[in-house]
């Protein structure tokens, strides 16, 4: 196959950038995928820095050529982080590494033939077929096949996405041996490697990648290597030091595994904040108690609903790769499965309160919910619980405003959010979803004013100051987590 490209510089070209600030000799790393994941992960392989602070890697990120992928494209390549964050060093970073050229986007699959590695970090959705939960594994090919199509011999490729486990064994390095078969590529040769990322949007964004720990496999001991000295330029292993396992399977399944982890202990919490509610006391007291014991500082507290891309699905992964990729029957996990069921209706839970302070009836009733993202500070609706609590309040005849200083434009909805929280005198009711910093600093009882909607703090937004504050106000306020009047 003749190749597109023969340098980064004509990419460069082709996309109308300038090609003298880059060094062309740095190798080249491609980035899969630009969404939440692959963005930052393509900001932090970018700023890389050898003992004499220079570049290690040219970096090039790789959308699809959709509407979608074009805008994020042409936002990097313009010096704009295409992602909504609070985190001044992920903005800091990104800038210098556009500022020195070796940071750029396209929807152009061919550089792919110019990378050295190759990180993945594409969606792999679990969606609802019928009742039924499977795994959509027909994009995830797509995209491999459009790496494999391209990719040199010797390039490694990196799985950065949650896959299930057994995902590189029986779908990636087959797909990519298809693909070098029909190239006359000797599919021995093939590298490929696992290793997840533990992203967590926020303040610390770009942190959570560079300054974490990695977990690692190699399919092969080659790749293995190839993958340790290619993190090790990019995580801070002195203070992190990377975890190889002994199987990419291991791998997949560490990922799926933490993340089912976190997913049930949300799901515990949630029967337990019903009967604080019942029972008149303050669940987030007890939690704060629990947590001084260090075996259990992790312990989650009652809240909202859980959404985002992980955990509303990878607790699914394990059952649907026993079925689907091993073949093996009577391999259940209840408990997973179940964690999933309880966070999904969790936003219902407040919907339900609300429910029955207005005897029973929604219909008619003006709702303002605060906070459509799925986690604070972050630009994420993906999954998000407010969807599920704003679609269910709609069908039963609530009027729903809403409003999220981190969302611009709930795609989801298909509509833009106010930049000026609404007026609450014309609400029955003010839901605080989410404890973004913009409401946890709001000075709720002047922005009431007059106004008396009831206030159903969902997410542990307002300090026991403020509500104890708004109740000496004639302020109803309710909590979830909390019984009546805590």
């Amino acid at each position: 196959m003749n190749n597109k490209y023969k340098s980064i510089a004509d990419v460069l070209e082709t996309l109308g950038l300038d090609s003298n600030k880059i060094n062309p000799e740095l190798p080249i790393v491609c980035i899969q995928g630009l969404g939440f994941v692959g963005t930052a992960m393509a900001v932090a392989v970018a700023s890389a820095r050898d003992d004499q602070g220079k570049p290690y890697f040219n970096v090039i990120g790789v959308d699809l050529p959709n509407p979608a992928g074009e805008d994020k494209v042409k936002q990097i390549n313009s010096g704009i982080l295409p992602i909504e964050t609070t985190d001044p060093k992920l903005q800091e970073y990104f800038q210098k590494s556009h500022q020195q050229g070796n940071l750029i986007a396209t929807t152009d699959s061919a550089v792919f033939s110019l990378a050295q590695t190759i990180l993945v970090d594409v969606h792999l959705d679990v969606i609802d077929n019928a009742g039924e939960f499977a795994m959509g594994l027909v994009d995830f090919r797509k995209a491999l096949q459009m790496v494999g199509e391209y990719m040199q011999a010797d390039c490694l490729v990196i799985i950065e996405t949650t896959v299930p486990p057994g995902a590189c064994k029986y779908v990636v390095v087959p797909e990519l041996r298809e693909c070098f078969e029909k190239r006359g590529l000797d599919p021995d040769k093939l590298l490929v490697a696992h290793s997840y990322e533990r992203v967590m949007p926020g303040d610390e964004y770009l942190d959570s990648i560079i300054n974490f720990w990695r977990v690692f496999s190699g399919y092969t001991p080659e790749a293995g290597d190839r993958c340790e000295d290619f993190m090790s330029k990019v995580i801070n292993i002195e203070k992190y030091p990377l975890t190889r396992l002994h199987t990419t399977m291991a791998s997949e399944t560490a990922k799926v595994m933490e993340n089912s982890y976190r997913a049930m202990n949300i799901a515990f919490i949630e029967e337990w904040s019903r009967f604080a509610e019942a029972a008149g006391f303050d669940l987030f007291e007890v939690v704060n108690a629990i947590r001084m014991r260090p075996t259990h500082n992790n312990i989650r507290q009652p809240g909202f609903g859980v959404g985002g891309y992980c955990l509303t699905k990878d607790p699914l992964f394990a059952e649907l790769a026993a079925e689907k990729l091993f073949g093996l029957e009577g391999i259940k996990f209840p408990f997973c499965t179940q964690a999933v069921q309880t966070n999904r209706v969790m936003p219902l839970v407040s919907l339900d309160k609300l429910k029955t302070l207005f005897d029973g009836k929604l219909e008619g009733k003006k709702i303002l919910l605060l906070g459509i993202s799925y986690r604070q500070d972050v630009g994420d609706t993906r999954y998000s619980p407010s969807e599920t609590f704003v679609s269910s309040a709609q069908e039963q005849g609530a009027e729903v405003s809403f409003h999220d200083p981190m969302v611009p434009y709930w795609a989801e909805m298909n509509t833009e959010t106010p930049k000026e929280i609404p007026d609450p005198y014309v609400m029955d009711a003010v839901v605080l979803a989410v404890p973004h910093r913009e409401y946890l600093e709001l000075d709720i009882k002047s922005w009431l004013g007059n106004a008396r909607p009831i206030i159903l703090d969902a997410n542990n937004v307002l300090s026991d100051a403020k509500r104890a504050e708004l109740r000496t106000n004639d302020i109803t306020v309710y909590s979830i987590g909390r019984g009546e009047g805590l």
